[in-house]
């Protein structure tokens, strides 16, 4: 480059109006507007994207928390099905007499066998038992009043004859225990 080529370089450069530092270039008015659509357009998108993950994550929990209530009491039908045939294998243990074991000492202890595996096949699927003693305080959250009677040396509001065991299935009451109840006055 010559002399001459680098002055009129210079004296080009001397003409021009020098830019602000850290100035931007202007932006058209269009270009404005169209990157103000773009990014209420991705904020909108991102907002409804955020929705859909929040939508998605109560329904898997939903989910979840469906499928461990129908595993412990989806059979909660049956199970109330059941109970009646516990009820009279435990009638027949209760009923025989002395006599009638040592004469058919093998039924009974099949039936009784059969009354203990019941009770076992309860236990392994969260059914357990409920079963008062007399002179227990009555709850109404576990047993059903099924008459009331005014007996001596009792007081009101305590068990004084269990009808039928009540059972509850894992935390659920499946049936309540089926009693008689006090009502001597305090």
């Amino acid at each position: 480059m010559s002399n001459s080529e680098k002055h009129q370089t210079l004296d080009e450069m001397m003409n021009e109006t020098p830019e602000e530092p850290g100035a931007e270039p202007p932006l058209d008015a269009p270009a404005d507007d169209e990157v103000e659509t773009l990014r209420a357009e991705r904020d909108d998108m991102r907002d409804r994207f955020m929705r859909a993950l929040a939508d998605a994550e109560n329904a898997r929990k939903r989910s979840e928390r469906d499928r461990k209530e129908a595993e412990n009491y989806g059979g909660s039908k049956l199970s109330r099905d059941i109970l009646p045939v516990y009820d009279n294998l435990r009638r027949a243990v209760e009923t025989v007499t002395d006599e009638q074991r040592e004469a058919n000492k093998a039924l009974i202890e099949g039936v009784e066998l059969t009354m203990k595996e019941l009770i076992s096949v309860f236990s392994k699927h969260g059914i357990i038992p409920i079963e008062p003693e007399t002179g227990e305080k009555f709850d109404p959250n576990q047993h059903q009043a099924m008459f009331e009677a005014p007996v001596p040396d009792t007081k009101a509001g305590e068990i004084i004859q269990v009808m039928a065991t009540g059972f509850m299935l894992h935390d659920r009451l499946l049936r309540p225990a089926q009693v008689g109840v006090s009502s001597n006055p305090g």
